[in-house]
């Protein structure tokens, strides 16, 4: 299997990893509805045992997916990560003991076939490039400014639909230029060794996830659905932009795959939003020995 293959599977692992761990927070907020947890803030969730089984799953889920950065460009590991949001739709349903309708079926035939095109028109050739000192310094005053502008503005919210995709769209901003430093810190590690893992980039990666799984956390106390569909698709947008401008990455046959490549972009967020809009991760209250107890 070629470089290109390791990363797509990998890429696939992380995917499954990240559903389950949404579907898990989603049903400790449904679950928790009416505790000082969920009335207090996000912050409060950190005293909860049940809480960090979700953050394991997103650790590993982390992990798969920086592996996957150092065998592939962001163009081809990110966009890959839409696929949470369909393995999602499994999970949920047979959690919820019910069956597929043929409109979330109609969602993941257009995500998958959108997918599918983007990723026969990226390649894993081409430079290995990491980002500078200075993009470094540079990408996180913009990415912690543009996340600050966005809680504030989900303070100012007076609905908690509003306030949870303004949320979901921090966390996606935050979890693209996460994936941005872990292909600079992959790169590096690959050029001088694994004295770069101690590096700047690799603290603001970390800081910058962590702060991703926090907002998402938040979004997600309206539901799974259109939170998850909006940081799906913030995140490959932000991350992509990022390899596009500053890290060498392509598409194949020029400018235009590159119209190719953002109309199977499009078609993917359709499934998408599709799959969104027909609400099927909104997982119903469960008792609490349906969880892993605290």
């Amino acid at each position: 299997m070629n470089a290109w293959g390791i990363a797509v599977t990998l890429s696939i692992a992380a995917a499954t990893f990240h559903a389950s761990a949404a579907v898990f927070q989603e049903r400790i907020a449904g679950a928790h509805s009416a505790s000082p947890a969920r009335r207090l803030g996000t912050l409060r969730l950190l005293r909860r045992a049940r809480w960090w089984w979700a953050v394991v799953l997103t650790g590993i889920a982390s992990s798969l997916h920086i592996v996957a950065l150092h065998f592939g460009p962001l163009t081809v590991v990110q966009p890959l990560g839409a696929l949470t949001l369909v393995l999602a739709l499994t999970l949920s349903a047979a959690l919820a003991g019910r069956r597929v309708v043929r409109a979330e079926w109609l969602g993941v035939a257009l995500t998958m076939a959108g997918l599918g095109l983007l990723l026969h028109l990226t390649t894993a050739e081409g430079p290995r490039i990491a980002l500078s000192s200075s993009e470094v310094r540079a990408l996180t005053v913009v990415a912690v400014g543009i996340m600050a502008g966005l809680v504030v503005a989900a303070m100012g919210a007076k609905r908690l639909v509003t306030r949870s995709l303004v949320h979901a769209a921090a966390a996606g901003v935050a979890f693209g230029v996460a994936s941005a430093m872990a292909r600079t810190v992959t790169v590096r590690m690959s050029d001088h060794g694994w004295t770069e893992a101690i590096a700047p980039a690799s603290a603001i990666m970390v800081g910058l996830a962590f702060g991703g799984l926090l907002l998402a956390q938040a979004a997600y106390r309206a539901g799974v659905g259109a939170p998850l569909a909006t940081l799906t698709i913030v995140n490959p947008i932000v991350a992509a932009t990022i390899g596009l401008q500053l890290l060498g990455e392509r598409f194949v046959a020029g400018a235009g795959g590159a119209v190719l490549a953002g109309l199977a972009a499009v078609v993917a967020a359709s499934g998408v939003m599709l799959l969104a809009r027909n609400r099927f991760i909104v997982a119903p209250r469960v008792p609490d020995k349906m969880l892993i107890a605290s």
